[in-house]
């Protein structure tokens, strides 16, 4: 793990990403490991309440209502899309999210990356931040593609170790074993006591 070099101030913001039942329940992208990372997150939102920006990831009515190549990944994954058009509450924050989530508070996304949403980059302005911290699901999906997007706009960038979590946990450990400490200087790795303590606005 990668101690965290300074503390947190007052410009940090924490990105929760698809903490949904999209991914919790039966569906074909069930991860399993989900419910473990539910307390950690919790105890970062009670740590620092209004601080967190929650993603929610959608998906397109059919496979050819979506763009370029998503359409030809959605007919591979066509479950999910049946799946989501029964029963549309798929998409929302599983609990407590659901609940202690303001409506302002989250960003629905059809990509990877937060930041293929441009209000992201417009709210992180207005607020002056320059430090994020990752949390959520799937470590090397959605997860990895904020990540990198977000050093590449300069962020400071902490990913919570023990509030990530994947569908393939050997390609989570891998992510979090040798991808992302090849980058000490711009990605971070701290578990959630390391995270709360070191955040001292």
């Amino acid at each position: 793990m990668t101690a965290l070099s300074e503390p947190i101030g007052r410009n940090a913001v924490h990105l929760c990403i698809d903490m949904q039942r999209l991914f919790a329940e039966s569906t074909d992208w069930h991860t399993p490991t989900l419910a473990d990372i539910v307390p950690n997150v919790t105890r970062i939102l009670e740590a620092k309440a209004g601080h967190t920006i929650f993603a929610r990831f959608t998906v397109p009515d059919t496979p050819e209502t979506a763009q370029g190549a998503w359409r030809s990944y959605y007919r591979r994954w066509l479950g999910i899309t049946e799946a989501a058009s029964k029963d549309p509450g798929l998409i929302d924050l599983v609990e407590p999210f659901a609940t202690l989530a303001r409506g302002e508070e989250i960003l629905d996304k059809p990509t990877y990356s937060m930041f293929g949403v441009a209000e992201l980059q417009e709210r992180l302005a207005a607020r002056n931040i320059d430090t994020l911290i990752i949390t959520g699901v799937e470590t090397d999906i959605c997860v990895l593609a904020t990540v990198f997007d977000a050093v590449d706009r300069g962020y400071r960038v902490i990913v919570v170790e023990d509030a990530v979590t994947s569908s393939s946990l050997e390609s989570h450990q891998a992510v979090m074993d040798l991808l992302l400490p090849r980058v000490p200087e711009q990605i971070a790795l701290a578990s959630t006591a390391t995270l709360i303590a070191g955040w001292t606005d």
